[in-house]
C-alpha cells in the first residue's frame, strides 16, 4: 500500500504490446502512479511479482495458455499484499464473480473510461474495491437469483457493491465496520 509520499507501484499485465505500452504512457501521466514493470503473459507476470512487489497488478483476464483467474490466485500466494484490477473485455457476470472469488479487487472493463481505471487503481491501493458500471452490472445479474438465499444485510451490501461503493462507504452507511464487509462480500461471493 501506498501513501500520500509514494506513488502507486502498477505492473502492467496483458498480451498485447501496443495496449500496454499505450496505459503505461497514460498512467504514467498520473503523479501518483509509476508504472514499474510490464508483462504479456503469465510466466513473465510471475518473475515480476516477486521481485517489485507491486502494490497493484492491473491484470487481463485472457492471456495465452492461461487466464486471470489461475494468475489471480497465484498472485495472491506469491504476494498477499499486491491488490489486483482485473481489466478485460469481458464483463460476463460468471467471469466477473470468479475474478473476484480469485482475490481481485477491482474490476474494469477495457470499453470503461480511462478515469475508471485510475479509480479502480486508487481504490484497491487504498484498500477498498472498485467495480466499473458494466462489472456492476454483471454482478447484480448473477446474484438476482441468489439474492433470496442471502441473509437482509447481505442483500444490502450485494445492493451497494453493485451501485459501485467502496467497503468503506458501505460500512459507513450500514453503520458496521470495513471488516465486517469484507465478512459479508466472503458470503456473497
Amino acid at each position: 500500500m501506498n501513501n500520500q509520499w509514494n506513488p502507486i507501484r502498477v505492473i502492467l499485465v496483458d498480451d498485447h504490446q501496443v495496449l500496454r505500452e499505450a496505459l503505461s504512457e497514460k498512467l504514467g501521466r498520473e503523479a501518483d502512479i509509476d508504472v514499474i514493470g510490464e508483462a504479456g503473459d503469465a510466466a513473465e507476470t510471475m518473475r515480476l511479482v516477486p521481485d517489485f512487489k507491486p502494490d497493484v497488478l492491473v491484470l487481463d483476464v485472457a492471456l495465452p495458455g492461461t487466464n486471470g483467474i489461475d494468475i489471480a490466485r497465484q498472485v495472491k500466494e506469491i504476494s498477499p499484499s499486491t491488490e489486483i484490477v482485473a481489466f478485460s473485455m469481458y464483463n460476463d457476470k460468471h467471469v466477473v464473480g470468479e475474478m473476484l472469488r480469485a482475490g481481485v479487487s477491482g474490476y474494469v472493463t477495457k470499453t470503461a473510461s480511462r478515469t475508471d481505471l485510475l479509480n479502480a487503481i486508487r481504490a484497491v491501493a487504498a484498500g477498498d474495491q472498485y467495480l466499473c458500471p458494466e462489472a456492476s452490472a454483471a454482478l447484480a445479474n448473477r446474484f438476482k437469483d441468489v439474492s433470496a438465499a442471502l441473509s437482509k444485510r447481505e442483500q444490502e451490501v450485494l445492493r451497494l457493491l453493485a451501485a459501485g461503493r467502496r467497503s468503506h462507504e458501505i460500512a459507513e452507511q450500514l453503520h458496521i465496520s470495513a471488516g465486517t464487509v469484507e465478512v459479508h462480500r466472503r458470503n456473497i461471493m
